[in-house]
């Protein structure tokens, strides 16, 4: 881009310049008005029409430019471009004059200063052709101007050639409607003389308010197009403004008749041109109706996402590109403490680090938050955030985040969504809670030893600082603590260890009625009243401790104890943390009783050890004794008579069955204490029944029985030949015993699978339901038995359960349609080597 200095400096231009200076004013549109008419035409927001001489620059028209521009209307020849476009003589287009290449462009002040980016400039020439000036468009943002851009400015730059001759205003106009000027305005455009009648109507106001041209031109105004100012006929508002003729445009709402008979808000622009014709006033017309529509929509989608977003139950916060958090709700409010109106504080960033964290408790800050990680293009799901605002509880939300995009793939900001999750965080810290209790209990011996362990996942999971446990003795049945668990200085001085008074007293008062008891502040609990209550809160409030939550300790409707936690702050979820202490108590409640139950079971065996010890070392000597003498006296039973013999007969027989049950007791005992092992081998298992049957064939003849057998051979077993002959006796003796005269006992045989099953069934009597586990239990013999008066000891069944399980087999009674009983022996058919014992 050059200056000739030689053309600028040209005389006769340069009195042409000034010439042309004073006959502007008199052309019939004003200099701004068609530097406001050639920006609306090119839809630039800048124009000016600008004379140059060698030194200087004269604004003459001037649209939308920044005031130290144009306030003197003058400009140091720096800053013109229009000496460009004089020593040139051809349209200038620019679109970017930083990027355009040229090195005095991307200098200029108009750029440096002011911001400018893209110009187009068309000469301005005199009547007599002479180079004066320049009329330019102007955009502070780069532009590809078009041809017809080209085109309309220079029909425009026609207008600001001075009229050799007088002409009516009708043919003005219709001039400038040849030359397609007033119709290239993208806006409406009215022009009215000072008798009110229009003589001028483009095609964007045709189109706009339905009359043609020939239905307005030559009308009054008020005829057509009837215009309100302020709800009153314009006339006087035109007769003010012809009068005070002002230099620049006045803006006005008006209301403008529609040609289909309803009234358009418009934005009206006034503009006063004085020529040879007279005055003019022009205005240009914008439709607000649409403007008015799309506002009061806004305004409604505004309302309308406001209430919804209100509504919700979650939280909504929303930034723009540039990070600055514009939309938070009513629920997003709530959870920050703020009230429901207040503004989004400027520093909201700032406040909210204070009291935001991650799950594990760390500080966040805002720029790790889910919305700012969001507004860098991440979607975020799911982010667990604990907000604790000071005088608040700690709550925990779940919050997911994702950015907003324009069409265009732009970042337009990001919004995100929390959900409170706190009670549902609590339920699976509460479900781990369990488990870990559980894990505890399994690796303690006794309730003291598990109690520290217990307590401490207790509090902890809770956030609590202190719990303790209390049992009720068996012997004094006094509420004792058997462990206690605290963080901080609550193990020293008077908080633990005290005696609870049944009654009195959180923990006293779930001691006397089996309920759990809640009290949210100890402080303000009016019930505890007496003087041992009133102590236990006085030391409670002299270690931070306010809310105080006991369960008792069951098993089914026994009390075993009370649970008791203690927390520094009020809860609130109580029906919650209700649940969990009560899982932890009947965890506790079981465990307990479990270990009574085993403690009872070892003194039930070892007192049942010590009875069959008893039996066995000190009867067993007495008895043989016995035995021994009644058969002396009975091999001289010749000098003895018939009562002497019965009664020698009596005590051998008795001292036989005697014999017997020690023996199958002493047995019993060494089974089950490894004492009498098994000689395990290969064992033909048919052969065995085969046997068994033989050897009680007689007493099923004397009973007037019938036994069907069915074993196929051979079914291996390893095992025990002679304690699995001694099953199989012991079971068909059980058989014959119990069923009637002319029954049938059926024994089978067979494989299952890897097992051997032995079935006997018979048809006698049969056993409850409820007694079949029972019978098998020492000295057991069921209550139709006992009934029946039939002869037996218990131990037989006994007996061969111990045998069976140290095969690695179970042995189970089962129904015997229709009546009767099935005794089903199963043996694997590979004997473990460890011996395991399975369950019945």
């Amino acid at each position: 881009m050059s200056v000739d200095q030689t053309v600028l400096a040209d005389p006769a231009r340069l009195e042409a310049v000034e010439l042309y200076r004073r006959l502007l004013p008199v052309t019939p549109l004003p200099m701004d008005a068609i530097a406001q008419l050639a920006a609306h035409l090119l839809d630039a927001p800048m124009a000016a029409v600008t004379l140059v001489s060698d030194d200087e620059e004269f604004i003459t028209g001037r649209y939308g430019l920044p005031t130290p521009l144009c306030s003197h209307r003058r400009l140091a020849i720096n800053y013109s471009l229009c000496k460009y476009v004089v020593s040139a003589d051809h349209v200038l287009n620019v679109a970017d004059m930083r990027d355009g290449g040229d090195p005095e462009l991307r200098e200029h002040p108009l750029l440096t200063e002011h911001g400018m980016r893209s110009f187009l400039s068309v000469p301005v020439r005199d009547p007599q052709d002479q180079l004066v000036g320049a009329l330019t468009v102007l955009d502070a943002e780069p532009r590809h101007w078009r041809d017809e851009h080209t085109t309309l400015l220079l029909e425009v730059e026609q207008l600001l050639r001075p009229a050799t001759a007088t002409a009516p205003p009708r043919a003005m106009l219709a001039a400038l409607d040849s030359a397609a000027l007033l119709d290239g305005v993208q806006q409406a455009l009215v022009a009215v003389n000072v008798h009110g009648h229009v003589v001028g109507f483009n095609s964007a106001a045709e189109k706009l308010l339905g009359f043609s041209k020939a239905e307005v031109c030559d009308k009054h105004v008020d005829e057509r197009l009837s215009p309100l100012y302020n709800d009153e006929p314009i006339g006087t508002a035109l007769s003010r403004l012809f009068s005070a003729a002002p230099n620049l445009p006045v803006r006005r709402p008006i209301s403008l008749l529609h040609h289909d008979g309803h009234r358009l808000l418009v934005d009206a622009a006034f503009v006063v041109v004085h020529g040879a014709a007279g005055a003019l006033a022009c205005v240009f017309i914008t439709d607000l109706s649409r403007q008015r529509a799309a506002e009061e929509r806004a305004d409604h989608s505004d309302s309308f996402l406001s209430a919804l977003l209100d509504s919700l139950s979650v939280g909504v916060l929303a930034c723009d590109a540039e990070r600055e958090v514009v939309v938070m709700n009513r629920a997003l409010r709530e959870i920050h403490g703020m009230p429901d109106a207040a503004e989004i504080p400027p520093d909201y960033a700032g406040a909210v680090e204070s009291f935001l964290y991650d799950r594990d408790h760390r500080p966040m800050p805002w720029a790790e938050t889910p919305l700012m990680r969001a507004c860098a293009g991440e979607v975020v799901r799911d982010t667990d955030i604990v907000v604790e605002v000071p005088g608040n509880r700690s709550r925990t939300f779940a919050v997911a985040a994702q950015p907003i995009t324009g069409r265009d793939g732009s970042s337009r900001g990001a919004v995100s969504v929390s959900h409170e999750v706190t009670a549902l965080r609590r339920v699976e810290q509460f479900r781990a809670c369990h488990l870990r209790v559980e894990q505890a209990f399994k690796a303690a011996a006794s309730v003291a030893e598990a109690a520290p362990r217990v307590l401490q996942t207790v509090a902890t999971t809770l956030d609590w600082p202190a719990a303790e446990l209390f049992l009720i003795d068996d012997v004094s049945g006094d509420l004792r603590a058997v462990g206690h668990w605290s963080v901080g200085g609550l193990e020293s001085g008077d908080f633990f260890g005290h005696t609870p008074v049944k009654g009195a007293g959180v923990t006293g008062r779930v001691w006397q009625t089996g309920r759990p008891v809640w009290v949210p502040e100890i402080a303000d609990e009016g019930s505890l009243s007496s003087s041992f209550e009133r102590e236990r809160v006085e030391i409670c409030l002299s270690h931070g401790i306010h809310t105080v939550i006991a369960v008792p300790v069951t098993d089914g409707d026994s009390l075993l104890g009370v649970l008791t936690c203690y927390a520094g702050a009020a809860e609130h979820h109580e029906d919650l943390l209700t649940v969990l202490l009560d899982g932890i108590a009947a965890q506790i409640g079981v465990f307990v009783a479990l270990r009574r139950a085993q403690e009872l079971a070892r003194q039930l065996a070892r007192a049942q050890d010590d009875f069959i010890s008893l039996v066995g070392h000190e009867l067993r000597t007495p008895l043989t004794s016995i035995a021994v003498h009644a058969g002396v006296l009975a091999s001289d039973g010749d000098r003895l008579d018939e009562d002497s013999r019965q009664s020698i007969d009596a005590i051998a027989r008795n001292a036989a069955d005697l014999q017997v049950i020690v023996t199958t007791l002493l047995e019993l005992a060494g089974l089950d204490s490894g004492h009498l092992p098994l000689t395990v081998a290969a064992v033909d298992l048919t052969r065995i029944v085969e046997e068994a049957v033989a050897d009680v064939a007689s007493h099923i003849a004397g009973h007037d029985l019938r036994l069907h057998v069915d074993a196929p051979e051979p079914v291996s077993v390893d095992g025990d030949a002679a304690r699995l002959r001694q099953v199989l006796r012991d079971l068909l003796s059980n058989a014959i015993k119990y069923s009637p005269e002319g029954g049938d006992i059926r024994v089978s045989l067979g494989i299952d699978g890897d097992m051997a099953e032995l079935r006997i069934t018979d048809e006698g009597i049969g056993t409850p339901v409820e007694e079949r586990d029972q019978v098998f239990d020492r000295f057991y013999r069921g209550r139709n038995v006992r009934h029946q008066g039939t002869h037996g000891h218990g131990l037989g069944l006994s007996l061969a359960r111990a045998i069976v399980h140290l095969h690695g087999g179970t042995i189970k009674l089962l129904d015997h349609s229709p009546t009767g009983t099935a005794v089903v022996v199963r043996l694997p058919q590979r004997h473990d080597p460890a011996g395991t014992v399975p369950r019945v």
